[in-house]
């Protein structure tokens, strides 16, 4: 069976091996590899059988996502059963399942959780030029286009006030390039930012070009 990979998936693995190293059975001196292959297994064969909500739980779909305790484990796989139990983990089914409990508690709660404080992200080095310079953030969803954004369902709520740190200089050409609506809907991120010709330009010519130094703010054709 192949290991599936999401960032939900990763999340309720590595729950599962802080569970691990909670055990008193669990040894603690074992290559970090060795602890990665083992919670790898154990996700593995219970991921499948936890309901699609838990599976694809975020802090959008919050609402829709069980308890913990509430979840049937009646078709887990035996084999995760059966390994905590031959490893000493767990003394019967009832006390594996309790561990699988407490590692979907963590998992849940990671998923849920809401997204950061957006200022409170704050970077030292401009994110478009990379340069290590006074930082201005930019509202990635500009204020101006926010009631359209959710009258128009573009994005969640939550994303209105996500920031990128950037420099005076970058700050700029971004709102030279495209306008505000323009940037609201197609350009709320600096990854999608950075895949337009025009940005890659200006972060070359950007990157180059020493601080406090007089040059012009207009992106190169």
């Amino acid at each position: 069976m192949s290991e599936p990979t999401s960032e939900q998936f990763s999340l309720f693995k590595d729950s599962i091996a802080r569970r691990l190293l909670d055990q008193p059975g669990m040894n603690t001196s074992s290559e970090s590899s060795d602890l990665d292959d083992f919670s790898s297994y154990l996700a593995s064969e219970s991921w499948p059988s936890l309901p699609q909500s838990v599976r694809e739980a975020t802090y959008e779909s919050r609402s829709n996502v069980p308890d913990s305790e509430t979840i049937s484990l009646d078709s887990t796989s035996t084999s995760f059963d059966d390994t905590l139990i031959s490893y000493g983990l767990a003394a019967d089914t009832d006390e594996a399942h309790k561990f699988l409990r407490k590692s979907l508690a963590d998992y849940i709660e990671q998923a849920c959780a809401p997204p950061p404080i957006w200022k409170s992200t704050r970077a030292t080095e401009c994110e478009i030029c990379e340069r290590t310079v006074p930082l201005t953030y930019h509202h990635l969803i500009p204020r101006s286009t926010h009631t359209k954004v959710l009258k128009k369902g573009w994005h969640p709520e939550y994303m209105l006030n996500s920031v990128a740190w950037l420099c005076r200089q970058c700050h700029s050409a971004v709102h030279h390039v495209a306008g505000n609506e323009d940037l609201a809907r197609y350009f709320h991120t600096v990854e999608l930012l950075l895949e337009r010709e025009d940005i890659q330009k200006w972060r070359r010519y950007a990157s180059k070009q020493r601080f406090g130094v007089r040059w012009s703010q207009r992106p190169p054709s």
